[in-house]
């Protein structure tokens, strides 16, 4: 973090007043320069008040992602967010991510953005991405003593900890449309792309990138716009507004959590995809053009589809369309 990011990581640790003689000690650095960086933030909209003998205080922030304010709210100890970087615009938050793993940026590497100009999806589909109304980030993973068997786990795992993030922010918690998409009210609010490395001469994993990206306030004419209003929803639209340093900080938390058990905790993560996702036991369509029912998920997270008479069919990836939900015919 810069120095802003850590003057305001301090501000937002406290509800009351901080003393500048209490952030010069804390940081390292002279009073003068704790002053220049109040007043920086100032500038870039943050409300700050300033008491004699109190100190400052943090009255308003701009709606801004920020990595002091994210790292400030993090588990001591916590992985995923030891180090944070916020953009203001970038292609795919996965793509930038993936550029600085092959240069060895350390486990735990979160890449934020305010924007995705190119944001990616699963199979190739764009995912939009507008300034500000959104939670656009990638997760740098190196989970080395996972079997290749266990790392094809890791999406289904990240949507069951996104759920828990967004159900500690926003007190609701999303159903699962397999494989990863969340879904409330029936409609998408989030999406997620996990990307991996392989070391060129042994073929042994190099890193694993979870992508997600959460509607949060967008609105529902915005939607309606675009075309995707029988599809999409945020979490404003919900009912759930919130800001979004505060829900970064719990998908980090919650994403540490699933890590730290990765991928020792199969049994249960298995148990609560399986308590989460909304596709079992609804007639679903295969890109092939078959109709079934999914009747569960396997120890892999494959769907189980069975068809009229009894065969059933075990995918393990690909468009799968759920009559009722998100849109779906």
């Amino acid at each position: 973090m810069n120095h802003l990011e850590k003057i305001l990581g301090l501000l937002s640790d406290r509800e009351g007043y901080v003393s500048g003689q209490e952030m010069s000690r804390t940081l390292g650095v002279t009073r003068a320069a704790v002053w220049k960086g109040i007043e920086s933030l100032r500038r870039a909209g943050y409300e700050i008040s300033s008491a004699p003998r109190l100190g400052y205080r943090l009255e308003r922030r701009p709606n801004v992602l920020s990595a002091g304010t994210i790292a400030a709210a993090l588990p001591e100890g916590a992985v995923i967010g030891r180090e944070l970087i916020c953009l203001d615009s970038v292609d795919s938050t996965n793509s930038y991510l993936k550029a600085l793993a092959a240069q060895g940026a350390a486990e735990g590497t979160v890449v934020l953005s305010e924007e995705q100009v190119g944001g990616r999806g699963t199979r190739g589909r764009s995912f939009v991405s507008p300034k500000g109304e959104g939670l656009y980030f990638s997760v740098l993973l190196r989970p080395a003593q996972a079997s290749l068997r266990e790392l094809m786990w890791l999406t289904s795992w990240a949507a069951v900890a996104s759920c828990d993030g967004i159900e500690a922010a926003c007190g609701v918690r999303p159903g699962i449309k397999w494989t990863n998409d969340l879904i409330l009210n029936s409609r998408k609010m989030c999406g997620m792309l996990t990307e991996m490395g392989l070391e060129g001469e042994s073929g042994a994993l190099d890193y694993a990138i979870v992508g997600i990206g959460i509607n949060v306030s967008q609105t529902q004419e915005a939607f309606d716009a675009a075309g995707l209003g029988r599809i999409a929803t945020s979490l404003a639209i919900e009912g759930h507004p919130v800001d979004r340093n505060h829900l970064a900080a719990h998908m980090l938390a919650a994403l540490d959590r699933m890590y730290a058990q990765f991928p020792q905790a199969g049994e249960e993560y298995l148990e609560r995809y399986r308590a989460d996702c909304l596709t079992i036991g609804r007639a679903v369509t295969l890109e092939n053009g078959r109709r079934g029912r999914a009747s569960g998920v396997d120890e892999d997270f494959r769907l189980i589809v069975t068809y009229p008479g009894g065969a059933r069919d075990y995918i393990n990836a690909g468009q799968v369309s759920v009559r009722g939900l998100a849109g779906y015919l």
